[in-house]
């Protein structure tokens, strides 16, 4: 063991080479990676004492002494991102995933760094890529489940704006409904958590207070009943620090050497070849493609330490569609790339060049395979958008050509006759199975999909049964079933409004059919039991919860001339008598009385 004169750090000298011409030596040597491990232990004890700065400053050391080391960057990662530094997060987590491809954890710190981002796209692919290689990683599923939330994030609460600003204080405070909630901390919580983010207020309707707050704020006087607080919980993340070193050993650049003859022709040669390149570019812009083959191809025998020439090339093949030619050249450039250890994104363009040559090739559905392991290679090298593109294109163009490969509506009668079979038998979740392979084998049939959704609908997954029904009905706008089947799905969902409208559209198709008879008459008697106000405490609180999240309720309250007219209901009965001869506002009104938010005494 040595000691660097410059540093002071121990290191142990491997070998040494003297070149005897110039009287110089070249030493090969790694540090001691006992000083890796000791700054690493020291980042995880900064970590776990939530000490973050001092956590990414202690990692840094460590990658200095071991650069190879992924777990290093993937924790150096977590500190950066424990400090909202999401973009140094980020880089680390790109070398983490480029030091070790396979390991799932890197992609769980991509993902998690994208999402501080805001790229949610980018962090579905991250944790996705990481479930790939770990299926069961606790912490991709919960991250992959974040972002997918994220990204489908549900739009503003209407009713936000009630709530902003000091006048919402000011008026609960002067209300005396209201005036006493204010002594309670978990309402102020509660209003104060509404303020900053006016979207949560649908976690919080089912709260009688906020109800009758909210009907203050908005001049609207609503029927309440007190009910208990919902809570809610949220789990943090852990970091897990502790993973075992993998020492790579490390070669040093080799000393500068002054110029020689050699040095200056290998530069003559490299301009030469630029200069082929250009003229190659210009013909390629014209159009005039045998010329730029001819350019670029003498720019690789000029140079091949260039893989861009052979890039060109192919792209020109492209063009001319000479895909075998084109694929050749790409091989080439990724072969000659890894040996001269070129920018991994030239590779991952030579790469994205043979994905598309191979699309282009491509007739049926197995084709597609070759093309979408191809971009899965490029952006294992270099995560570019445009590749990102066109691997999805190609997974979507793979899938329908297996659904075209796959269409029989022989086999799709067969398949929907067995589902009705174990539909007879009560065994719905094997009729669903054979209702999905008949949809399959005849997208088009809307049969099937009325019968899995009639499927979905005894096994309570009414959301299911809803989309069924949809496609159904979108499929024959005329087939009865499909419009009993969406009525009786709203009808469990207590949607009587809209079960009632559903069923009517049917009956302007088919006016005797008894099914679609029996469910108006079962909405009838659900609105009547609002319009008498027969409802059970829970049943009211329970509509109310529901009403005032329906879009169509929120718009006919934060109406201004609905809010004059359910003011006039109660203060100015002349003015009401005018408002109820008026179709629009009585159908509105309606509304309100199923969704118990108003009731007529």
């Amino acid at each position: 063991i040595q000691t660097s004169p410059k540093t002071k750090t121990p290191y142990s000298l491997l070998s040494f080479k003297e070149r005897s011409n110039k009287q110089t030596l070249t030493l090969r040597f790694r540090f001691n990676p006992t000083m890796a491990d000791e700054a690493k232990a020291k980042g995880n004890a900064a970590f776990s004492s939530g000490d973050f700065a001092s956590a990414v400053t202690h990692f840094t050391d460590a990658i200095n002494l071991a650069p190879t080391n992924h777990v290093l960057f993937s924790n150096r990662s977590a500190a950066h991102a424990s400090l909202h530094q999401y973009e140094k997060a980020l880089s680390d987590a790109k070398k983490t995933v480029e030091l070790k491809p396979d390991w799932a954890k890197g992609y769980s710190r991509l993902g998690a760094a994208h999402l501080g981002l805001n790229h949610h796209e980018e962090a579905v692919e991250a944790y996705s890529k990481g479930l790939e290689i770990d299926p069961s990683n606790e912490a991709l599923k919960s991250g992959l489940a974040d972002a997918s939330r994220s990204r489908a994030a549900p739009p503003p609460n209407p009713f936000g704006d009630a709530f902003k600003g000091p006048e919402m204080w000011a008026k609960l405070t002067a209300d005396p409904s209201t005036r006493g909630f204010l002594k309670q901390p978990d309402f102020v919580n509660m209003m104060q958590e509404i303020q900053r983010n006016p979207s949560s207020l649908n976690l919080y309707l089912k709260d009688q207070r906020v109800m009758q707050s909210l009907g203050v704020l908005l001049n609207v006087q609503f029927r309440t009943q007190t009910g208990d607080e919902a809570e809610g919980a949220r789990e943090e993340d852990e970091m897990v620090v502790n993973e075992p070193v993998v020492e790579k050993k490390r070669e040093p650049e080799p000393e500068p050497e002054p110029e020689v003859a050699e040095e200056k022709e290998k530069k003559e040669r490299r301009e030469k070849a630029l200069k082929e390149k250009e003229m190659g570019n210009a013909a390629y812009k014209k159009k005039d493609f045998e010329t730029a083959i001819k350019h670029y191809s003498t720019a690789i025998e000029i140079d091949d330490e260039d893989i861009s020439f052979i890039t060109n090339r192919a792209a020109v093949h492209l063009e001319m569609g000479k895909y075998d030619e084109c694929i050749k050249d790409c091989d080439k450039a990724v072969e000659r790339g890894r040996e001269l250890r070129s920018d991994y994104k030239m590779v991952a363009k030579a790469l994205t060049r043979k994905g598309t040559a191979l699309g282009k090739m491509a007739k049926v559905s197995k084709d597609y395979e070759p093309v979408i392991e191809t971009y899965q290679k490029a952006l294992t090298e270099h995560r570019n958008p445009d590749t990102l593109k066109r691997l999805n294109e190609a997974e979507r163009a793979k899938k329908e050509l297996e659904q075209q490969e796959y269409f029989d509506p022989a086999i799709g009668d067969e398949e929907r006759e067995k589902g009705n079979q174990f539909f007879k038998e009560q065994k719905y979740p094997d009729a669903v199975r054979h209702y999905t392979e008949a949809i399959k084998r005849n997208p088009k049939d809307p049969r099937a999909y009325s019968n899995r959704a009639a499927c979905y609908t005894k096994l309570g997954a009414m959301p299911e049964g809803l989309k069924d029904a949809e496609k159904c009905i979108e499929l024959d706008p005329t087939f009865s079933k499909g419009y009993s089947r969406k009525g009786a799905v709203q009808f469990f969902m207590k949607e009587y409004d809209n079960a009632m409208e559903t069923y009517q559209e049917g009956l302007k198709h088919d006016p005797n059919n008894q099914e679609l008879l029996d469910g108006v008459r079962r909405c009838v008697q659900q609105i009547n039991k609002a319009n008498r106000g027969d409802l059970t405490p829970e049943e009211l609180k329970e509509r109310q919860a529901k009403g005032m999240q329906d879009p169509e309720i929120q718009n006919i309250l934060t109406d201004p001339v609905m809010r004059q007219v359910l003011s006039d209901l109660q203060e100015n009965p002349a003015a009401a008598q005018k408002h109820m001869q008026n179709p629009m506002i009585m159908n509105k009104i309606q509304k309100l009385i199923s969704s118990g938010i108003v009731q007529m005494k």
